[in-house]
């Protein structure tokens, strides 16, 4: 229960169906400029008494600190480009808050994601698919689900639509029924990415080259952390044409410079991959897939490579492939799997 409408709404749901419903609060983070976070948790605490349900806040700082805040920052100074909403699924929602549920002898985790789970039982296994809000789909970012965690979880939220909850929220009399989503990274707060990282970290990022594609240095960059792959604002210099970033190299301190149509590629590598109707992909399969969160799938085929690895090659090409993002598979509304773009 994260203070959320989606979430109360799960639990206020889970109620009124006479499961047996215990609440728990994250604690993951504080920082002077990240404020919220006490009234959140006072706002689940005050839902879950309405509801004379028990609830328990957990304190995961440390684990959240290791598993993704500190993932996050190494990842940009690595020169990739990360979604710290995936560590956080795979570590703790779906890792230690699982384990906690478990601990307490409760038989189902339920959380307020748009995703649908469905046991399919020619194969034996737990399948992940699209919420039917497709604007609010979170499959995307739930990639990671292994069977075990699959076949302990509960969306209530898999056939609904936000607007819907909000109106049944506030027939429900929830006091956050109105309450704006969180529209940026949760424990990046009134600061640029870079000055968190910074100053998380205690370490600055040192300027460096600007290059273009055929190696010509085109003058200083104001450290890597500051660029993404696509990023064409921002770049502190006038070239003379349109410049975007198409690659950042991390061991040389380097940001490449290219035209957009650099931008484009066909194919990617991606490591760390999860496979959710199988364990392993044995050859070339047609899938739809898609590199980042607010994308229509493309067609593509996917290759199985060695340690965890597949080659991804779409029909079309993609613009700025980011490493450090996901490549999610999906055939119609189940997804396939997922890993982290190299």
């Amino acid at each position: 229960m994260s203070g959320g409408v989606d979430s109360s709404t799960t639990a206020t749901l889970l109620c009124e169906q006479e499961f047996e419903v215990i609440g728990a609060t994250l604690k993951l983070y504080e920082h002077p400029k990240a404020l919220g976070v006490i009234s959140d948790i006072g706002l689940a605490q005050g839902i879950a008494a309405s509801l004379g349900i028990e609830h328990h806040v957990l304190d995961f700082r440390a684990e959240f600190a290791r598993d993704v805040i500190s993932k996050f920052v190494n990842d940009y100074f690595d020169a990739r480009t990360p979604n710290p909403c995936v560590y956080c699924n795979r570590h703790i929602k779906f890792g230690k808050l699982l384990d906690f549920a478990s601990s307490i002898n409760c038989s189902k985790l339920a959380t307020g994601h748009y995703a649908k789970v469905e046991y399919d039982g020619a194969s034996g296994r737990y399948l992940l698919k699209k919420a039917s809000d497709k604007r609010k789909d979170q499959s995307y970012v739930l990639y990671p689900l292994t069977q075990k965690q699959l076949s302990k979880l509960i969306f209530p939220m898999e056939n609904m639509t936000k607007d819907k909850v909000r109106i049944l929220a506030k027939e429900k009399g929830l006091p956050n029924h109105q309450k704006p989503e969180s529209q940026d990274i949760c424990f990046v707060k009134k600061m640029s990415y870079s000055e968190f990282i910074k100053s998380y970290s205690g370490k600055d990022s040192p300027p460096g080259e600007f290059v273009g594609t055929d190696g010509e240095e085109l003058g200083t960059h104001g450290g890597i952390i500051n660029y993404t792959i696509g990023q064409r604002k921002g770049l502190g210099s006038s070239f003379g044409a349109p410049k975007y970033v198409v690659a950042k190299l991390a061991a040389e301190n380097v940001v490449v410079l290219g035209t957009e149509s650099e931008l484009y590629s066909n194919s990617l590598v991606a490591g760390m991959v999860n496979f959710i109707p199988f364990d392993n992909l044995n050859s070339a399969m047609r899938v739809m897939a898609k590199v980042r969160y607010n994308q229509e799938p493309e067609s593509a085929t996917i290759y199985p490579l060695e340690d965890c690895k597949v080659r991804v090659e779409f029909a079309a090409k993609q613009r700025a492939v980011t490493p450090g993002q996901h490549v999610v598979f999906y055939e119609d509304e189940f997804v396939i799997g997922g890993g982290m773009i190299l």
